[in-house]
């Protein structure tokens, strides 16, 4: 089980979630092959250690919490200040 507090989380699904965008994206201009947001959630969820927290509050999963960051990645909300 890998031990993370709920920032240590975050930073992390972010960093993993940004690696998945820019691996699918560039394979999407290599091959000229549209994806969608749940390739790159699913790319993610494959790629996760077992035992990787799921962290999942109320109704938002950790599959939900990757689609929104992969959203804000490619729309470069989560670069803008404040965010």
């Amino acid at each position: 089980m890998i031990d993370l507090d709920a920032e240590g989380f975050v930073r992390d699904l972010i960093a993993r979630t940004e690696k998945a965008v820019e691996s699918v994206a560039t394979l999407a201009i290599d091959t000229n092959i549209t994806f969608k947001v749940d390739d790159i959630v699913d790319a993610v969820e494959r790629a996760l250690p077992a035992g990787y927290p799921d962290m999942a509050t109320g109704e938002m999963t950790r599959r939900d919490l990757i689609a929104r960051l992969v959203q804000e990645i490619l729309s470069g909300e989560i670069y803008e200040e404040g965010a």
